[in-house]
């Protein structure tokens, strides 16, 4: 077997399969499945066409993995056209499900990806979303999930940090996604407090409660979005925000910092500021400044840019986002933001329309149109 010439014609097979139609992500995927079914029949059956028998065993992968997605999508199409069920026995084992698909045997990703999708209800496209891959990829990561665990006992319940991670996943979902789970992440947080002393519990409860606080103020009447500089702060739940406070000192006190207090603190400080313009900016760079060395993910980069930003000026924080890929999601948004603040109109109006056609849910993609509109209607004037 010459892998040489397998590794060869590698680029040139995945650059077919992508003018045929295949995104880049599912082209590799089933480019790697040909490959590994190249080295198991090659060997007793060589072709005399080896470039172009790779292009149909990979193409057919790809088919093969996209019928499995449709189908895949329909029954989850399914699922929730079925009618509620009826009564049930007051037995509330859903944590310990959590705990049980945190099974030591899969990576802490895949693990995450599996409950979300078996046990937090979440459709395969929103985890994709949370995790910003392509809906294909995470399909795949929760198939080899799937495989992994077939056939093992589930006598191993995974450690506390993996769940955590597919409770603070499941609520950012339901704080803003297509559906509502931000209240039951809240409980089962909750109830996970109660059994665990644990200080990133107990930050994790506390940034999901500083957060739920705020929500009632983060839509118009009208359902459109209102970013946290323009909400009205009485329609804030000042009780939430005590507790959470309170839940947050109590963890910081151990003097445990993790990545999830880290982040309670931030949502403290905009929590604690009774205007927009009170908000302690500079505080909050610097906990994002303790973000980052705990978890240096382009989004934490992204919201230290915006921090930076109102900390020290709308220079310094494109300064702070040049560095960032801007690819990443509501990195054009941030842009906007940022340009409007330093005085350039007509870059931040073509920005936010850029950013519009590029959001995620309708309420965001309304909110940044009517921005373009009205820097556009100001230039007019």
């Amino acid at each position: 077997m010459d892998e040489a010439l397998l590794r060869s014609l590698t680029p040139s097979v995945l650059t077919i399969l992508v003018r045929r139609g295949a995104d880049f992500a599912a082209a590799e995927d089933a480019v790697q499945d040909a490959l590994i079914e190249a080295l198991r029949v090659w060997p007793a059956d060589p072709p005399r066409d080896a470039k172009g028998w790779l292009v149909t065993a990979a193409w057919r992968k790809f088919l093969d993995q996209a019928r499995s997605d449709s189908a895949r999508r329909r029954r989850e199409e399914l699922v929730d056209e079925e009618p509620a069920p009826g009564p049930t026995p007051d037995v509330d084992d859903t944590l310990q499900l959590y705990f049980l698909c945190a099974h030591p045997s899969l990576t802490p990703s895949s693990a995450v990806a599996l409950t979300l999708r078996a046990v937090g209800g979440l459709t395969t496209r929103q985890i994709a979303e949370a995790y910003l891959v392509p809906e294909a990829t995470m399909a795949q990561r929760i198939s080899r999930a799937k495989r992994t665990v077939s056939g093992v006992r589930f006598d191993q319940p995974g450690d506390v940090a993996t769940v955590l991670r597919v409770l603070y996943l499941a609520f950012n979902e339901g704080y803003s996604g297509d559906v509502d789970l931000s209240a039951e992440a809240i409980r089962l947080t909750r109830q996970l407090a109660g059994t665990i002393d644990h200080p990133e519990v107990a930050g994790l409860l506390a940034l999901m409660l500083l957060h739920h606080a705020r929500r009632a103020g983060r839509t118009a009447p009208d359902g459109s979005l209102v970013p946290l500089a323009e909400q009205d702060r009485s329609r804030w739940d000042t009780a939430s925000i005590a507790e959470g406070i309170g839940i947050l000192q109590a963890a910081l006190a151990r003097d445990r910092l993790g990545e999830f207090q880290a982040q309670a603190a931030i949502a403290a400080l905009h929590a604690d500021a009774f205007t927009a313009e009170e908000t302690d900016w500079v505080q909050i760079v610097e906990w994002y400044d303790e973000l980052l060395r705990l978890t240096d993910t382009p989004v934490v980069r992204l919201n230290r840019a915006v921090a930076v930003g109102e900390a020290d000026g709308p220079r310094a924080g494109l300064a702070a986002l040049a560095a960032l890929d801007d690819s990443l999601p509501r990195h054009t948004a941030v842009a906007a933001y940022l340009h409007e603040r330093d005085g350039d109109p007509d870059t931040a109006a073509r920005l936010y329309s850029e950013a519009a056609r590029k959001a995620p849910n309708l309420a965001e993609r309304d909110y940044l149109t009517r921005q373009a509109a009205r820097l556009n209607a100001d230039r007019r004037r």
